[in-house]
């Protein structure tokens, strides 16, 4: 079930403070220009032991205040299919504007549950003026400051109590694997060509997949659902945000899978959408196979051109670079079924578990030669090391000062465990504990 949370509202109003401000980076550009949010916005937020996806839809208003209001009534629309729980951001500076009461007239008529925040309460004369706002009927209203963060741990609370629980792990269960990639780039083809069938309509538009299709594919002894964003685009229906769309799909099919297939087109390289695409499926800590398709329509490909371009998205994606990289045509058919193989193997290797006794057979000696650098006179000495009872791999490092180690040696211990066990496309987390 989705666990996507979108901010929604008209521009200006602090949509990208306080995605920021849930997200606890600072990611959104920021400007009191309206409609200055331009990045694909999304990302993660954990609170009350839930983690969720944040999508900040400021980023899909388009650079002209003429269509500001078409594309904002389009967003509101997509959110309420897509979304799980949607924040609907108002701003009591400028008190209830017409675009404000049409917004709420669309959210007022949806399922989803919808929380209402009047942004920039920083005093107590605006607190009075807030009150204003309940007359938009929404029972679930906060009054928020998203630049001092007063009011947000309230919001997150409501927003958590309204996302589904998290739902326990059923062993057993066939793997699932998300394509996905922008427009155009050749999902749909490729779930076609693994099934052997035309379930899905592709054309050379970019933005005719729609629905979310789950496909169970069960031939030559492998096993597994494939979960492509694809459709069909009914021309009636061709009046929203086709790129938003895309991306709420994208998260959507990033949550629910084990694995996720991330195709590239050969001709563009990896882009900054693929890159936002790929820092989510990190985040989520999901497996990564990569696939550079339309390899076909490379000219004067030489020996050593594929291991050029592995090289070049290596270094992109640094430093997670122990990922499987594939080239593909899925017009030819050229190596489609490697991708699932590759899919497969990432999937068992993000579903090993490690025994406690060989995991410290193999790392202690290591570390007792390369041990953490002293921190302020403390010296540091790992015990012992056990795998904790996660959906991914996540290993704990049990020592005497945890909070004294650094980042450079979190990454030297990820290096040491991908050495001796094979992480293939699979992000781990690695935490120190007290002993």
């Amino acid at each position: 079930m989705s666990k996507i949370v979108a901010i929604v509202g008209r521009p200006n109003v602090g949509k990208s403070t306080f995605y920021n401000r849930l997200i606890g980076e600072r990611q959104a550009i920021i400007d009191n220009v309206s409609g200055v949010t331009r990045d694909r916005i999304y990302g993660t937020c954990e609170w009350n032991g839930k983690s969720f996806t944040v999508v900040d839809t400021g980023g899909f208003v388009k650079n002209s205040s003429d269509v500001f209001e078409s594309a904002i009534r389009s967003q509101v629309q997509i959110a309420i299919e897509e979304a799980a729980v949607i924040v609907f951001i108002t701003d009591v500076t400028t008190g209830i504007t017409d675009l404000d009461e049409e917004v709420a007239n669309l959210l007022r008529r949806a399922n989803t549950p919808i929380i209402l925040c009047v942004n920039k309460v920083d005093n107590h004369t605006r607190e009075i003026s807030a009150n204003e706002f309940w007359s938009l009927g929404f029972e679930e209203t906060y009054f928020l400051s998203s630049i001092s963060g007063s009011g947000t741990g309230e919001v997150l609370d409501a927003i958590t109590e309204k996302l589904p629980e998290n739902e326990e792990e059923e062993e057993n269960l066939i793997p699932k694997f998300a394509i996905i990639g922008q427009p155009n780039v050749g999902k749909s083809s490729l779930t076609n060509s693994l099934l052997g069938e035309e379930r899905n309509i592709v054309t050379d538009i970019a933005g005719t997949t729609r629905d979310s299709i789950h496909s169970h594919y069960n031939k030559f002894g492998k096993e597994f659902l494939l979960i492509d964003t694809a459709g069909i685009r009914k021309k009636a229906k061709v009046h929203e945000d086709l790129e938003f769309y895309s991306v709420m799909r994208a998260v959507g099919a990033i949550e629910e899978s084990d694995v996720c297939i991330l195709m590239v087109d050969a001709q563009t390289g990896i882009e900054a959408q693929d890159m936002n695409l790929l820092g989510l499926v990190h985040k989520r800590r999901k497996g990564l196979v990569i696939v550079v398709n339309k390899w076909d329509l490379i000219e004067n490909k030489e020996t050593n051109t594929a291991k050029e371009f592995t090289e070049k998205i290596k270094r992109k994606i640094s430093p997670f670079k122990d990922v499987p990289i594939l080239f593909v045509s899925v017009l030819e058919k050229q190596r489609i079924f490697k991708v699932v193989e590759a899919a497969l193997e990432v999937n068992e290797s993000r579903n090993q578990k490690i025994k406690t006794s060989v995991l410290n057979n193999l790392l202690l000696d290591e570390i007792d030669r390369n041990p953490p650098p002293a921190n302020r006179g403390r010296i540091i000495k790992i015990k012992y090391v056990q795998q904790l009872p996660t959906k991914h791999p996540a290993f704990a490092f049990f020592c005497n000062h945890p909070k004294h180690i650094k980042a450079n040696y979190k990454g030297f211990l990820e290096n040491l465990m991908r050495k001796h066990f094979d992480f293939t496309g699979t992000p781990i987390s690695i935490v120190f504990k007290e002993k």
